[in-house]
Formats: structure tokens, C-alpha cells, sequence
């Protein structure tokens, strides 16, 4: 009942700032004749950046919009291909990536999805942790808000980077389809990739003009008006399908390049998984080596090699296949002035998969050892049998192996991620009193997400591996009765073909685990003009607003998996996370002075709310302040400062406050015990015996993680040779982030340039306390780097100094720290710069529209810590501290042509992206940069220009029909090695900042009826 009457409290209301289709940057524009048209068509006024509906509500913050019209240009088939070419907005490609769950989140100034809110219609999308915004149906967007900069104190403690509010079209009547489909055209040439995959004998694709990737968008959306136009209704579907497009589909991509070394030769990445199949006797004399059975067909051995390695990465995903269903509703009935009743639905369901080859994985994958084989097993031949078992050839005995074979010409195994979402909003709102407003709603939205991976069962294998030889028909000896197959991994290309061993090995070993995010948002708000009762400035037109609200969140994880998952991936899925937060707020816009000399208009805002998190002890608060200055109506001043605090998601809450222990598996050594600078061979014992020298650290730095002088360098410091050290993750509160945003800008609307606004805004973001994930690596190199506290003391030694324990009877000493905590800064500054011009060309020849939109990063970046360097990864790619691949300047420039009957449009846009350098090649220390690591190849990424070309006609009002070509001189997109490590690509390139497929050709229709 509690959530129950917490989702009945209230919604959020805006205001209109846009009266440019592409822009909401003018901050003295009259918004009021597209307020008026909101307020008539659905009794809702719908703004970005206040909860105040004030109608000629200016825009103190910088506020990017995107139409429908250009979305539409675009042919955009999802969400996330609209969001790329914002310049705020750090790209990401979901579609394009193959370790991807199919989920869509936004990063606003590259300060990560957490710290980004998506409203829809000014109201929570889901939990930060479960959404997906590519549930929102492209064709249903009337447009798309990005207010940059803190917006805490009206939205949230969440909104630290800033909000994307999407802006439905939810009073549409009548009928309408839409229909978008599109694929990609492009030249293969042969290029470095190629050349490099040729020497390994790698197939790749036929050179000259190919076409795939084949996607469609298929919506219907029928709405109407009932009662005098006091109610309407309105529903949609909205069906998408997207084709794989393999790695090796692509000449930049036919084999994933490696550079082992600075400036060395590149090679492709090979894999052992071939359908020669790879073989390699556990013990006997010849364990340990690796062979391969003979290409031949013959039943010998040849040493395995990298000439016989296969292309691990050939059939992944260069575009992920897809298919979604998206559905909903909106309906609205206006009892009266003072009560308005509204509820909206959205429902969503996404199948997609990672392909990756079917294999028989090697026996490393699992805990239980190698895999067993007999040494009279009738595959074998004699030499086969001498090579594996040695003296025990022809016998029953049993020896262990190591097997890997690539199984071909049988269905692919895939990562397969369902996502399935419901989100319902609803709620009441109207006057009840003169002057002042209400609407009291709330948000339940669920995401589901069932993860399903599938691989040989280790006992199949065995099983398998396990047969005899009846009379000439070879069979298993176990699990006869469920089907079991005999495997010959004793000759080449046993497997292809081979789908009733596939069948055997492969099916039903898909286990699945089931993660489900809730969100339950109650919002209560009350707003009133007290200009109404005389309360205003005598040099203003208009009063005083206030706005006061209330809002209750509840947000919630669950998992858990069935028993296959259990078996083959982790028994630890069970999860129930759980915070709530109760938040109140206040919101003030005064107007000063308006249409008065040297003050046309002259404005205040204000607002303020309070925080208290379950998962915190204590309350916090977040505020902004902010001043409109118009001296004439043709250039206004504005400047803004937001204090935004968040708080961690449930999921980092529950990473800093649940405690775990583990081991340091990797090759750690205490950085106060002895180092070994050499090793020997005792001539008595046989065994190896180190010489230690002085450990890393210095004795300051091991001071400070709570080391007894006399302990330094002592070999009791040792890791223990068996279990190692132990770190520990969680056990404390991680407290909220605050971040200062500021902005200072000016807008330009000159009348003696009629339909010109261009206007230029600072962005300052300094993020302190940042939360994130940090390893015990980090403290531990911190700590001998700086010996400063805040990473020393990180380390909490047992009474004898050392630092391994078992958590089970001594919990509280003997480990390192890791994991969710908050640590110093991260910070975002730059320009942004946006432009509109509406040109009439006169008489009959029609008119020119042109919209700009860059930024000029500056400053992007972190400090780890108050006597640390400052970071700045501006301009730079690669390396531990810079992974955004943030270029200086970054644009987006519109032109569209419109004939004066609006038949026929031509658009073309124009992307800029500027160029990226190397981390290596910096120069910077705090980059990692110095003369050792300066590069002579693949250090920098020349600036990429992309032109996109949209034709639309309107043959009649009810039918309009669309020919769209992106990057239509299908520019290639840089090439480099090792970009897994780079971009956690395998394609050799930056897949989310580039157009890496080529070019796209897209036709679309709207049909009305």
C-alpha cells in the first residue's frame, strides 16, 4: 500500500522554451504561441529545465533541441543514432558493439550514464541502472531536449551531468504510418587490414560494392478526440529488425590487428580453436605439447602453428541483429478546469544476440580438470595413441588431454539478451485556485533483462570422449539414453557439418539469468503566478512564480538464474537491492524588469530541494541560482550556477556497503615486502631460491599504510605462495557526489537580420568526491607513488603486518581495500556554440534553413587526488586515465532547402569531428606520456568530415515519401591495432565515434489517413 500511494503522488509540468525547430538557446524568445497550441491540444505545457509553466519562460541554461524534422532526415531507425550526432552527448553504439546487452543509456559530457536523467514528457524514464532509451518509438518524437549542466535541484539528485527529455507527440489524431527502411552500401577495397590478414590466409570479403545490414521501422500510431475535445486517446506499435553484419564483412575488419610492441610489425590475432582441431597430451612424454591433427585427413599430428591458426573474431558482430516490438498509449479526460486526469503506458520487448563460433571449449574453462580419454579410444591411431599415452597406447586406461575444436557449418552460439520493459504514468492535475496549479502523478516502470549463454556441458564432453568400438559401430559408453554422441577429435574437420554432435554437445545448455529493475516515483507539485495578488516587481510585467514539490522514489534490483546458468557460469546470482529517497523542493523565477530601458527584460530564478536516501545517514541539499539580463531585445546575457549533488545508484550503493573477500589472483607482491631480484637453483635440493632486494615502496609510503618500522622489508610480509594476498570490497557508506556547474553565455537575435539566433555558452563542470570503481592495483600503486593517505590507508595490515586473512575468522584485518568509493574529481569544461537562420529567398523560389550546433571541449578530465596531477584528455585517445575519445570541437551544420508549396525539401548536414592524438604522443606526464613512449604509427586520427544528404517529397498532405543517404562519400573510418584495449572494439576502430559500416541509404514514407 505504501507504493501504491507513493506512485499516486504527483508529475512534473514544463514550460515551452523553444520556439527555433532546432534550437532552444534564445533566451528572451516568446514561447507562448507553441505553449498556447501545447496547452489547447492536451492541457499539459511541456518545458525543459523547470517545473514553472510560465508560458514566456526564458532559458537561463543552454538547451540543445532536435526536431522531428531532422530525426526524420536522419532516418533514424533507434534512439541512439539520433543522440550520437548531439555534441554533448559522449556517442555510444550499442548496435555496433559485440559484448553489448542491447541497452541504450545517454552520457552527457562524457561524465558517464549515472550521472545523465531521461525524462520523457518530463518524467522519469526507469531506474538509471535498468532503462533503455531506445523504447522510445523514433517516429513519436516531436522533439529532443539536452539541458547540459546540473539540474539537481529541479529534477533530482541524479541529474549531475544534466537531463534529455524526450518530447512525444501524444495528442496525435487520426491515423498515421510510417515506414523506414535501410541498409548499407559499401565499397570494399583492399586496404592495411587485408594486406595483414592475407598472410594468415584469412578470407575476406569480395572487393567492389556490397550491400547488407539490412534494417526496417515499421510504426502505426491512430489517436482521436472525444467530448468536445475534453478526451483523447491515442496508441502506437512500432516494429524493428536489424541483420547481422559480420566482422568479416568489412576489409577493416577481416582480422583483428595486434602490435605487439611500440612500432613493431602487425599481426592478426589467431585462435587455437580450429576445425583441424587442437590436441595436447596432459601427461606422458610428450605432455604439454600442442598439436593439431594433419590438414590431410590423415590421422597424424602435425605441431600446431600460426599458419594453421583460424580468425577467432571473423564472425562477430559488426552490427548486432535485433528485433523489437514497441507499444503504448496515451488518454487524457478534462473533468474540469480543476481536474484533469491523464495516464500514459509504454511497453517494450528486444530480442538480440552476440554470435560468436560454436566450439568445444578447452578444458581451462572449467574447474574440473582436463577432459579424459581412453588409450584405446577407436579414433585414434597408433601413433596418435604413442604420442598420447606412451607405453599405455592400446590400453583402457584413462589419460588427461586437452582438446579444442572449432565446430563449422553448424548454427553459431550466441549471447542472447531479451530486454523487456513496462513503464505507466499517470496522475491528476488542474487549477484550485486562482493563480495556482497542481499535478500530483507518479511513474512505475519495470525493465527486465534475461541473459542466456550456452556452451558444452564439461561431463557432455567426457562423455563424448568416452566410446568404444562394437562390431564396427563406434558408441558411447555413458549417457546412452540421452543421446550422447561419440566426438572424434582425432581428425581433421570432424565437426563440420556435424549437427548431431552439435545437437548434443550445445543444446539445451543455454542458462539464463533474469535481472529485473523497478522504479516506483511519486511526485507531488504545487505552483502559483502570486503575480496574481500583486506580489511582483513595480518594474515587471509579469509576478513572481513559485513552485513547491515532493517527491518519493523507490528503486530496485532483483536476479536470479536457473540452474543451468548456476552450473556453467556463477551460483552467485541472487540479488535484491533496494533504496528509496524522499526529496522536497522549492522553485522560484522573478522577474525584475521587463520592456524598460537598458531592461527589457532583467530575471532571477532559484531553487532548492532537500535529499534523504536510505542508504545514507544524512540529508543532503542541492540549489541553483540563476540571471537573465536582455538590455534590448536583440541580445540577452544569462549565467547560471547549480550545485548537483547524486547519489550512488542501487547497484554502487550495494558494491560500497556489501562486503566481500577475495584473492589477488594476478602475480601481487606486498609493496612493503622484499622484492626478488633473482633467482637459483639449490644444487642440494633441486629447489629454486630467490636473493631479495629492497621492496618498491619507500619506507614513508609503508609507514602509512600502518607498518611497523621494523617489519619493512621483512620476508614474513610475503605473500602466501598459496593463497596470496586478500583484498576486500564494500563495507562502508559511499557518500554523494556534488558537482558546481556553471554557465555564462549570451544570445544574439539581431532585427535587422530577421530569423537569425546564434548564441554562445561557457560550461564549467567540477565534480568532487566522484564515486567510482577503484581495485586494490590503484591504491596499492597510489600508495607507492605518493604514500599519501588517502591511497595507504587502503591497506589494513594484520598485528604481524601482513595482509592476508580468512574473512571467516578474522574479518576486520589483513587485506586491501577495493571497490565503490568516492574519490577526488572529475571535471567537463567547454564552449558550446549554437545557431539558427531562416532565410526567405522571396518570390517563388523558396526558402533556406540553417541549424549549428558545436562544442569546443576544453577541459575533460580528472584528479585522483589533491596532490596529484590534473588530467586532461582533450584531444587525446588511448591510455588507463583518457577512454572518452573527446575531440576539441565537434559540429553539426543543417542546411535545408524548402520549396514555397512544400512539395519538395533537400537537406544536407554537415559532421565534424575533430582529430584525436595518442595519449603516448601527448607529452603530458599525467597522461603517462614521456620520451619513451612517443609512437611513429598509429598515434593520431585526422579529423573526419561526414555529409549526409536527405530528400523529402510531399506528394499530397497525407502522403510524404523520403530518400536519405548518411556519410554518403562512405568514408572509411580509421584503422588501428589493439583497438579492443582502445575502444573495447575488436573491429580496429572507435566504433561509437566513428561511421564504421559505411554508407547508409534509407528510404521512408508517412502515410496519414
Amino acid at each position: 500500500m505504501k507504493k501504491l500511494n507513493a506512485l499516486l503522488l504527483s508529475s512534473t509540468c514544463f514550460a515551452v522554451l523553444l520556439a527555433a525547430p532546432a534550437m532552444a538557446q534564445d533566451a528572451q524568445q516568446d514561447t507562448s504561441s507553441a505553449s498556447t497550441a501545447d496547452t489547447q491540444d492536451s492541457g499539459a505545457i511541456v518545458v525543459t529545465g523547470s517545473r514553472i509553466t510560465r508560458p514566456n519562460a526564458a532559458a537561463a541554461s543552454p538547451i540543445t533541441s532536435v526536431t522531428s524534422e531532422a530525426i526524420r532526415a536522419q532516418a533514424a531507425v533507434n534512439i541512439e543514432e539520433v543522440l550520437n550526432r548531439i555534441p554533448s552527448v559522449a556517442p555510444d553504439s550499442q548496435q555496433n558493439y559485440q559484448d553489448s546487452d542491447g541497452r541504450q543509456r545517454i552520457k552527457l559530457r562524457n561524465l558517464g550514464f549515472e550521472r545523465t536523467l531521461i525524462l520523457v514528457d518530463g518524467k522519469r524514464l526507469g531506474t538509471m541502472n535498468g532503462l533503455d532509451a531506445n523504447m522510445i518509438p523514433t517516429a513519436l518524437v516531436s522533439r529532443v531536449d539536452v539541458l547540459t549542466g546540473g539540474a539537481s535541484a529541479v529534477y533530482g539528485s541524479d541529474a549531475v551531468a544534466g537531463v534529455v527529455n524526450f518530447i512525444l507527440d501524444n495528442n496525435f489524431e487520426g491515423i498515421q504510418a510510417n515506414a523506414n527502411y535501410n541498409f548499407y552500401a559499401h565499397d570494399n577495397k583492399p586496404g592495411l587490414v587485408s594486406q595483414v590478414a592475407k598472410n594468415y590466409g584469412f578470407a575476406q570479403p569480395a572487393q567492389g560494392l556490397s550491400t547488407d545490414g539490412g534494417r526496417v521501422d515499421l510504426s502505426l500510431t491512430a489517436g482521436k478526440k472525444f467530448f468536445d475535445d475534453r478526451m483523447h486517446v491515442s496508441a502506437y506499435v512500432d516494429y524493428r529488425k536489424a541483420n547481422l553484419v559480420p566482422y568479416g564483412a568489412r576489409e577493416t575488419s577481416g582480422c583483428q590487428l595486434v602490435e605487439g610492441t611500440k612500432d613493431g610489425p602487425l599481426s592478426c590475432s589467431i585462435s587455437s580453436y580450429t576445425g583441424y582441431g587442437y590436441v595436447s597430451p596432459q601427461s606422458g612424454p610428450n605432455a604439454g605439447n600442442a598439436y593439431l591433427n594433419n590438414p590431410n585427413g590423415t590421422r597424424t599430428f602435425v605441431p600446431y602453428s600460426s599458419a594453421l591458426a583460424a580468425n577467432p573474431y571473423d564472425g562477430y558482430s559488426f552490427q548486432r541483429k535485433n528485433e523489437r516490438w514497441n507499444a503504448g498509449g496515451f488518454a487524457s479526460f478534462k473533468i474540469s478546469d480543476a481536474a484533469e486526469v491523464y495516464a500514459n503506458a509504454m511497453w517494450f520487448r528486444d530480442k538480440s544476440a552476440n554470435v560468436y563460433p560454436a566450439r568445444v571449449y578447452s578444458s581451462t574453462a572449467y574447474a574440473d580438470g582436463p577432459y579424459q580419454v581412453r588409450c584405446n579410444n577407436p579414433y585414434m591411431s597408433a601413433a596418435q595413441a604413442t604420442a598420447i599415452c606412451g607405453t599405455a597406447a592400446g590400453t583402457s586406461t584413462f589419460v588427461p588431454i586437452e582438446l579444442r575444436y572449432r565446430m563449422t557449418s553448424v548454427p553459431d552460439l550466441e549471447d542472447r539478451y531479451t530486454n523487456e520493459g513496462l513503464r505507466i504514468t499517470g496522475g491528476v492535475r488542474g487549477e484550485f485556485a486562482k493563480g495556482w496549479s497542481y499535478d500530483v502523478g507518479g511513474v512505475y516502470a519495470r525493465n527486465q533483462m534475461d541473459t542466456s549463454w550456452a556452451g558444452p556441458l564439461y561431463a557432455r564432453v567426457n562423455n563424448a570422449l568416452n566410446v568404444v568400438n562394437n562390431n564396427g559401430t563406434i558408441s558411447c559408453v555413458n549417457d546412452v539414453a540421452n543421446g550422447c554422441v561419440p566426438f572424434d577429435p582425432f581428425s581433421a574437420n570432424s565437426a563440420t557439418n556435424n549437427t548431431a554432435l552439435y545437437n548434443y554437445l550445445i543444446a539445451g545448455t543455454y542458462g539464463t539469468s533474469t535481472t529485473t529493475n523497478t522504479l516506483y516515483n511519486g511526485i507531488a507539485t504545487i505552483q502559483g503566478d502570486l503575480g496574481t495578488y500583486g506580489i511582483k516587481s513595480p518594474w515587471a510585467d509579469e509576478g513572481v512564480a513559485i513552485a513547491f514539490g515532493a517527491e518519493y522514489r523507490e528503486d530496485q534490483l532483483k536476479s536470479h538464474a536457473d540452474a543451468i546458468w548456476r552450473e556453467s557460469v556463477s551460483d552467485d546470482a541472487d540479488r535484491y537491492l533496494a533504496q528509496h529517497v524522499w526529496e522536497g523542493n522549492v522553485e522560484l523565477q522573478v522577474p525584475i524588469a521587463q520592456h524598460k530601458a537598458f531592461a527589457d527584460l532583467l530575471q532571477v530564478n532559484g531553487a532548492y530541494r532537500l535529499s534523504k536516501y536510505s542508504s545514507n545517514p544524512d540529508t543532503f541539499s542541492t540549489w541553483k541560482a540563476e540571471a537573465i539580463w536582455a538590455p534590448v531585445e536583440d541580445i540577452t546575457f544569462r549565467a547560471s550556477i547549480n550545485r548537483a549533488q547524486r547519489a550512488p545508484t542501487v547497484v554502487e550503493s550495494f558494491q560500497g556497503s556489501n562486503t566481500s573477500y577475495g584473492r589477488i589472483t594476478t602475480a601481487y607482491n606486498d609493496i612493503c615486502a622484499p622484492t626478488v631480484v633473482s633467482t637459483s637453483i639449490d644444487p642440494v635440493t633441486g629447489r629454486p631460491v630467490n636473493v631479495y632486494g629492497a621492496p618498491t615502496a619507500s619506507r614513508e609510503a609503508c609507514r602509512a599504510t600502518g607498518l611497523a618500522d621494523n617489519l619493512y622489508g621483512s620476508a614474513t610480509l610475503l605473500c602466501p605462495t598459496d593463497v596470496g594476498c586478500t583484498y576486500r570490497a564494500g563495507g562502508f557508506t559511499v557518500d554523494p557526489e556534488t558537482a558546481y556547474t556553471k554557465t555564462f553565455g549570451v544570445v544574439l537575435k539581431p532585427r535587422f537580420l530577421p530569423g537569425l539566433v546564434v548564441s554562445a555558452d561557457r560550461f564549467l563542470i567540477d565534480l568532487n568526491q566522484s564515486i567510482g570503481y577503484n581495485d586494490y592495483a590503484y591504491f596499492s600503486q597510489g600508495c607507492q607513488q605518493t604514500a599519501d593517505p588517502f591511497f595507504c590507508s587502503m591497506f589494513v595490515r594484520n598485528a604481524d603486518g601482513t595482509l592476508s586473512s580468512n574473512p571467516t575468522t578474522n574479518p576486520t584485518t589483513g587485506f586491501i581495500r577495493q571497490g565503490t568509493t568516492n574519490y577526488y574529481k572529475s571535471k567537463s569544461h567547454g564552449w558550446d556554440f549554437q545557431g539558427q537562420y531562416a532565410l526567405p529567398l522571396g518570390g517563388n523560389i523558396g526558402r533556406l534553413d540553417f541549424d549549428f550546433a558545436g562544442t569546443l571541449t576544453t577541459l575533460a578530465g580528472a584528479q585522483d587526488a589533491s596532490f596529484l596531477a590534473e588530467r586532461n584528455c582533450v584531444g587525446y585517445y588511448g591510455g588507463a586515465g583518457c577512454g572518452q575519445f573527446i575531440a576539441k570541437w565537434t559540429h553539426n551544420l543543417r542546411g535545408t532547402y524548402t520549396t514555397p508549396d512544400q512539395f519538395f525539401s533537400m537537406s544536407l548536414n554537415w559532421r565534424h569531428l575533430g582529430p584525436l592524438t595518442r595519449t603516448s604522443n601527448s607529452g603530458e606526464a599525467s597522461l603517462g606520456a614521456d620520451a619513451s613512449t612517443v609512437r611513429k604509427t598509429f598515434y593520431r586520427i585526422d579529423a573526419y568530415d561526414y555529409f549526409d544528404l536527405s530528400l523529402n517529397f510531399r506528394v499530397e498532405k497525407s502522403f510524404s515519401f523520403r530518400i536519405a543517404a548518411n556519410n554518403i562519400l562512405d568514408k572509411t573510418p580509421p584503422v588501428m591495432p589493439n583497438s579492443y584495449d582502445i575502444g573495447l572494439s575488436r573491429a580496429n576502430t572507435i566504433s561509437a565515434r566513428y561511421d564504421s559500416l559505411g554508407r547508409q541509404i534509407a528510404f521512408s514514407t508517412t502515410v496519414n489517413f
